[in-house]
């Protein structure tokens, strides 16, 4: 086995909250590409919104708490939370810099503009006045605040106004401050009317029409100043599954009371006043270092409603059209295309309809007996939902295990757990105290007298929407072995009994960690007897010391080691005598890296993995997952080369990180003459599987 995990100090790593954010920059850097259209630049810039929003619900509280109690010790003090905080500020100015001063100019050239109060025409503000009295004036209640009207609570992310008001209200009294709540069900933005023939395109966001009409709000008092505001809030769900009854009762429950968790960030516009800004810091009982004040919108995730608004396809990618995937015909059986040999699908690059024909002949057909999937993010569609419903309906018997704790997925999958029941599935929810974050569907069909399993396995989720987003890979199989694994998980997460010894595949929390490490120990041996030994990774995240540390003896021990991480990574590269045979990049492209591959060689012997799971401590022992070994030697091929080699071989959307913990594009590394031809994989896989029309 590796060296002793004490042999490493933790602070030998990567900070993972630091690593976080900088995932963001790269993606920011995205929204300052020339060559990428510009609807889609504005895209990234929400997506990086949309990502530190998330950061501040699921990981800052620790830090949050560090800063108040002063604590000095430990993985979040008061230095943890300065140095994030000082580097979200960084972050969010670049961001509205990118905003104000690129996009928004670069927009308006293009004929798009989103027009201010001061900026519209006497026409422009009559359609602005008529929609705010029919359409919006009605939803808006202004709480003025005194002894019988306290602070109102203020739901997370929600778009406020705090306005300072002048004179008296009808009782004679002076209270100055006054609420503004913004309803959700209110669009964010707005096509104004254009005049006919003209290809401007017009747009108004609400927070424009509100603050313009903030004196309607007040009649008989002065509107001295205001700002909108909006205050991010912790919302991971906790709950004590061991003291739950009814894990599904108290999690509606807690949906309900997510909105309202502890305070963490508060957003106002640039021009609010020092006397506004510290009544709101008060009442959300936050310190001055979490003030962020933002020279537009203060949330820029809704600039979604408005690229989804404007008409210019030009400035959009082309639309990518996915092919079938190459290892099957259209029309053929599954069946009996599985009885020749295993079937790979790279998502998106072909197409995920795939999966749910294979669903969908598993429902249709007489012969298939059962059927079994988990449900962890499917989306609120819910097309594998009716298909299981319909099974039910042609009397198979269907068994669900819908993960309730899907961060944020939470009330999508209790709306499919109880639409599946209600006709009679079977529907389980795992095992108290894990995650089931496993991805798997297996059907048992009756042929000539006896029961045979097929079975589809994946690194990705059960998504129709995001498998055009996220690269993943889909493993359809009739595998004996495999498919009896799949139904020794199926039962044990049923059951709880005691789960059987798996014959090909790897389960967490019990097997998968230690199974990786023993790999990693096998090109350990290797590489001290001099025989060839190598490691390749690919996964969204490494951040499991345990697999981190053994890493780094790898390393030392000569085992040459190659990672693709998209996001967070603790473990560094290229540290001379440390962790000199590591090579870490990060892939950021057009598509979301979602697959899970791992590679070991050691002598004569490799093994090619895929997997649910990335190499997190909660994957490995607080979930459920699933990894499975690649042995057909045409597939395994293609895996190495298209998302491995490939995306080692990329100078496009790769960043390469540096000893001190920081990334450089790879780009920037080319020489100067080849710049021009530098490789995507992406960009080659999508010419490679991509269809036209």
């Amino acid at each position: 086995m590796t060296q002793p995990t004490s042999a490493i100090p933790r602070h030998a790593f990567l900070d993972r909250d630091q690593s976080i954010l900088a995932f963001n920059e790269r993606v920011l850097d995205w929204a300052c590409r020339r060559e990428v259209p510009l609807l889609e630049r504005l895209r990234f810039l929400a997506i990086v919104s949309s990502n530190l929003d998330e950061f501040f619900e699921v990981r800052f509280a620790p830090h949050h708490t560090a800063r108040l109690t002063n604590e000095q010790r430990g993985p979040a003090t008061v230095e943890t939370y300065h140095a994030l905080t000082q580097r979200i500020q960084a972050l969010v100015a670049r961001q509205y810099a990118i905003y104000n001063d690129d996009l928004l100019p670069a927009l308006e050239k293009r004929g798009i503009r989103i027009v201010t109060h001061g900026e519209r025409n006497p026409r422009q503000r009559r359609w602005v006045r008529e929609y705010f009295v029919n359409e919006v004036q009605p939803l808006l209640l202004p709480v003025a605040l005194d002894p019988a009207h306290p602070f109102p609570q203020v739901a997370n992310k929600s778009l406020n106004f705090i306005v300072r008001l002048g004179g008296r209200d009808a009782f004679g009294r002076e209270h100055e401050i006054a609420i503004v709540k913004v309803p959700r069900a209110l669009k964010r933005y707005l096509r104004m009317p254009t005049v006919q023939g003209s290809r401007q395109q017009h747009f108004v966001s609400i927070s424009s029409i509100i603050r313009a009409h903030l004196p309607d709000l007040f009649p008989g008092r002065t509107v001295l100043e205001f700002s909108q505001f909006r205050v991010t809030r912790h919302s991971d769900l906790a709950l004590d599954e061991e003291e739950v009854k009814n894990l599904r009762t108290a999690l509606r429950l807690g949906l309900q009371q997510r909105h309202f968790g502890q305070a963490l960030r508060l957003e106002v516009s640039a021009g609010c006043s020092d006397f506004l800004a510290h009544f709101l810091l008060e009442q959300f009982e936050l310190p001055p270092e979490s003030l962020y004040r933002v020279p537009g919108p203060v949330n820029l995730v809704r600039l979604n409603q408005l690229i989804d608004l404007v008409d210019a396809p030009a400035l959009r990618f082309e639309r990518y059209h996915p092919g079938w995937p190459v290892e099957l015909n259209p029309g053929q059986s599954f069946f009996e295309r599985l009885k020749q040999g295993d079937v790979l699908i790279h998502q998106p690059y072909e197409n995920f309809d795939a999966v749910l024909a294979f669903l969908r002949e598993a429902v249709e057909d007489p012969d298939v007996l059962a059927i079994k999937q988990t449900i962890y993010r499917t989306g609120t569609r819910g097309e594998m939902t009716e298909l299981l419903r319909e099974a039910v309906r042609r009397g198979k018997e269907v068994t669900a295990v819908v993960e309730l704790k899907a961060r944020f997925d939470e009330e999508a999958n209790i709306n499919h757990a109880e639409r599946l029941e209600s006709v009679g599935a079977q529907v389980v929810y795992g095992i108290v105290g894990l995650k089931t974050h496993a991805k798997m569907l297996l059907v048992t069909r009756r042929e000539h007298g006896r029961l045979v399993r097929y079975a589809h396995l994946s690194t990705g989720n059960y998504n129709p929407g995001t498998a055009k987003l996220y690269t993943d890979l889909s493993y359809l199989t009739a595998d004996e072995d495999l498919t009896a694994d799949v139904d020794a998980v199926f039962g044990h997460l049923a059951s709880q009994n005691r789960l059987p010894r798996l014959r090909k595949a790897l389960m967490a929390p019990f097997h998968l960690q230690k199974g990786m490490l023993e790999r990693i120990d096998a090109c350990i041996e290797a590489a001290r007897a001099g025989q060839p030994a190598q490691i390749l990774l690919k996964m969204n995240a490494l951040t499991d010391e345990p697999l981190a540390r053994a890493l780094v003896h790898a390393s030392q021990a000569g085992v040459q080691i190659e990672a693709i991480v998209r996001g967070a990574c603790v473990l560094p590269a290229g540290v001379p005598g440390y962790t000199e045979h590591v090579r870490i990049r990060s892939i950021v492209g057009r598509f979301l890296e979602h697959s899970r591959v791992f590679y070991f060689r050691y002598g004569e012997h490799e093994e090619l993995w895929l997997a649910s799971a990335d190499w997190m401590n909660r994957n490995m022992l607080r979930r459920v997952e699933l990894a499975w070994p690649v042995t057909d030697a045409q597939l395994r091929a293609r895996v190495m080369e298209e998302c491995l080699r490939l995306y080692l071989s990329d100078q496009r959307d790769a960043w390469l990180l540096q000893p001190q913990g920081d990334y450089v594009k790879a780009s920037a590394l080319a020489p100067k003459g080849g710049r021009s031809n530098l490789v995507s994989a992406q960009a080659t896989l999508m010419g490679r599987y991509g269809t036209k029309g």
